[in-house]
């Protein structure tokens, strides 16, 4: 088993860029998630959970030196995160007033303070967050770290709960045969890392929980598969349309879950090409 693709997401819900390596410390991968959109009517953080369009938007390095990024906007325009007009050009594509916002540098744990809900009805909330309907069971909430409760993301990263998000080939292709109405692309899923599994088939990183591995100089422990929200069947675009048959199922056939969750044992380097070794 090799990695065959590495993914870093330079803003929080926006489509990322794959890359040949990078390095990870125990926060996750450097420079993923550095950036995030505030809601400034609702206030807190938010992702493309709550503002599904985010995920048409693209984000990539503006270059190595610096932490700036280039943001592409779903009309092909771009704009750099230093530029002093972003807030209103990204305001202006979403239809709502936000602004965009790096991990602060001193910590502070208002930054990553969970905003209001947009609902009165718990139930109601959470079923639109992770796209289930009134019939279907929402996810066992003890696989996420217990601060999301409080706080939109674990203070100090804009992750949604653990760093690391890992898929296999084998759970793509497995998606692809059941759905093949579907448009399957990786773009959908989010994964920091994907795992080329040429011998097995379904989904067997779901198999992995518990387990710690050597990829390329880190190590990483695999932890809960990932249950999945509404992000998964948001439109991206013309060729990746809106799509809720998918979440169908994940959650019918598939415990809820694609992929699972890792975290960083000890910091390293990894690249495309590398193996990965169960410990």
């Amino acid at each position: 088993m090799r990695v065959s693709q590495i993914w870093r997401y330079p803003v929080k819900s926006m489509i990322g860029v794959d890359v040949d390596f990078v390095s990870l410390s125990l926060l996750g991968i450097v420079g993923d998630r550095h950036w995030a959109v505030r809601d400034n009517e609702r206030g807190g953080i938010r992702g493309a959970k709550k503002i599904g369009e985010l995920m048409q938007f693209s984000a990539r390095p503006a270059d190595e030196s610096s932490t700036h990024v280039v943001i592409t906007l779903p009309n092909g325009d771009e704009i750099r995160s230093d530029d002093t007009l972003v807030d209103v050009a990204l305001s202006a594509a979403l239809g709502r007033s936000v602004s965009l916002e790096s991990l602060p540098i001193d910590g502070a744990l208002e930054h990553f303070r969970r905003g209001p809900s947009d609902s009165t009805d718990v139930m109601a909330e959470l079923r639109g967050i992770f796209g289930r309907t009134e019939d279907e069971p929402l996810p066992d909430f003890s696989v996420f770290p217990p601060e999301v409760a409080e706080f939109e993301s674990p203070p100090g990263t804009h992750h949604d709960c653990w760093p690391l998000m890992v898929m296999t080939t084998s759970a793509l292709d497995a998606l692809r045969t059941a759905l093949p109405e579907s448009v399957i692309d990786i773009l959908r899923f989010r994964p920091s890392i994907v795992i080329d599994t040429p011998d097995e088939l379904g989904h067997p990183e779901f198999s992995w929980k518990g387990r710690t591995g050597q990829l390329g100089s880190a190590v990483v422990e695999f932890l809960d598969p990932c249950p999945r929200c509404v992000m998964i069947t948001r439109r991206i675009n013309d060729a990746i349309p809106e799509d809720r048959t998918i979440m169908r199922h994940v959650v019918r056939d598939l415990n809820q879950a694609v992929g699972v969750y890792a975290r960083i044992v000890t910091p390293g380097k990894v690249s495309v090409g590398d193996t990965l070794t169960f410990l």
